[in-house]
């Protein structure tokens, strides 16, 4: 067990000192060589204006609705993007004819969005790549009907550096309200994710930190994710002091997702936070209750790609490593939320709760622990047998707190062996 204590203080030390040393969590009142300032019904100028756009502007838009069918803004310095308030200056999608996107950000350097409302986009709600220095500030990104026909991203940076999510609502999106893909250095807080598939998610994305949020009232909170085939590996990443709580509705991806491996359909109604082959990631002084199918989930890519060991590159591995989750408050309902039983992983957990149930009489009739770990380590690529080969490290107080789902004997019954020693895991 040296060399995982000696993982965890690495980690710590890291995770520690991982902050916003690039400066993305300050903004400057900086002065913009150019103001631009429009009114509901100008929205032909905006787009004209957007197209000749130059750098160190502002485009104000004032109190009131405008209807666009897409906007774009392209490669440009120091742009600030502005409202008069996320209640008060309106932009509506819902007419789009055209584009994947209400708004596409390309290659630009110090973009600021802020005090508006967009919504209703047939697409993706705002999408922002190959991007530095982005801020979004009180931004409401908002689908009014929550269904699969919806975009899968409200807020969406993706192949980004430096990023600052911060007072920010989104709701409706048929994947990930709040969604930072493939990107370096990010802040999330003080923003809340309301009927939403995840509440959040963090994909690929190195060095990020996700605190004082609330995220309710979804299929699943918080995702941290490393998936194959992508530009960067992830990881590095902190989630403290947020709020996750009552995740328990329906999964309404679009229906392709549930039929793919990585798909965000696969995330269960009733998950807190689920962390799929994603490193270096600390949980703590969170409040993860009432997710009634279970507070903290961690998989390996494994878990729902029997090919993923073939995919191992510098950019991916599929077995999480460096996972230290402490001083987390969890609670949980009663019983499993009614949408669980008609979805595929949620009918598994519902099944290992009444597995180890059945196994231990002593457990009267508890509910899964709120920890579930797959049981999936390195040792089945190396061939080992250490009981804790990827230092999980697990600090928390009270009593049905772990469970090891050995999912890689759970289609044999009579190998199927899921345990709730948390021993090994707990840390040192």
């Amino acid at each position: 067990m040296k060399k995982g204590i000696l993982s965890l203080l690495s980690l710590t030390a890291v995770l520690f000192f991982t902050s916003c040393a690039t400066n993305i969590g300050e903004k400057h009142e900086d002065s913009y060589l150019n103001n631009l300032s429009f009114n509901p019904g100008e929205e032909l100028k905006i787009m004209e204006a957007l197209l000749s756009l130059k750098d160190s502007s502002i485009v104000e838009l004032k109190a009131g609705t405008y209807k666009f069918d897409n906007l774009s803004i392209a490669q440009l310095k120091h742009i600030m993007f502005r409202g008069e308030g996320s209640d008060k200056t309106i932009l509506d999608f819902s007419s789009q004819t055209q584009g994947g996107e209400g708004i596409r950000v390309t290659n630009v350097t110090g973009f600021n969005i802020e005090d508006l409302k967009l919504q209703n986009a047939k697409g993706d709600m705002i999408k922002i790549t190959q991007s530095r220095d982005i801020v979004f500030n009180n931004v409401s990104a908002v689908w009014e009907n929550i269904d699969s026909s919806n975009g899968g991203y409200a807020l969406y940076p993706v192949l980004c550096r430096n990023i600052l999510i911060e007072n920010c609502y989104v709701q409706g999106s048929s994947d990930a309200g709040i969604y930072v893909g493939q990107s370096d250095s990010a802040v999330i807080r003080n923003c809340k994710a309301f009927m939403n598939v995840a509440g959040c998610e963090i994909e690929n994305t190195t060095n990020a930190q996700v605190y004082d949020n609330e995220f309710w009232g979804n299929t699943a909170g918080f995702l941290i994710f490393d998936l194959p085939t992508l530009s960067k590996r992830g990881g590095k990443v902190k989630a403290y002091n947020n709020n996750i709580h009552d995740n328990n509705e329906r999964n309404f991806a679009k229906a392709g997702s549930f039929g793919t491996t990585w798909g965000v359909g696969n995330a269960a109604p009733g998950s807190g936070i689920i962390i799929l082959a994603a490193s270096d990631i600390e949980l703590y002084n969170n409040r993860i209750v009432n997710n009634n199918s279970g507070a903290i989930m961690l998989a390996s890519g494994l878990a729902t790609d029997d090919s993923a060991v073939h995919k191992i590159n510098d950019n991916y591995f599929p077995i999480s490593k460096n996972i230290f989750i402490h001083d987390n408050i969890m609670q949980m309902g009663d019983s499993f939320p009614k949408p669980a039983y008609e979805h595929r992983m949620g009918q598994m957990l519902i099944g290992i709760e009444q597995a180890l149930n059945a196994k231990d009489p002593n457990r009267k009739n508890k509910r899964i622990p709120f920890v579930l770990y797959d049981g999936i380590s390195t040792n089945i690529l190396t061939n080992g047998t250490a009981a804790n080969p990827d230092s999980l490290c697990i600090k928390q107080s009270g009593d049905n707190i772990f469970v090891n789902a050995d999912l890689m004997s759970i289609g044999d019954p009579k190998k199927w062996n899921p345990g709730v020693d948390v021993a090994p895991f707990v840390c040192k």
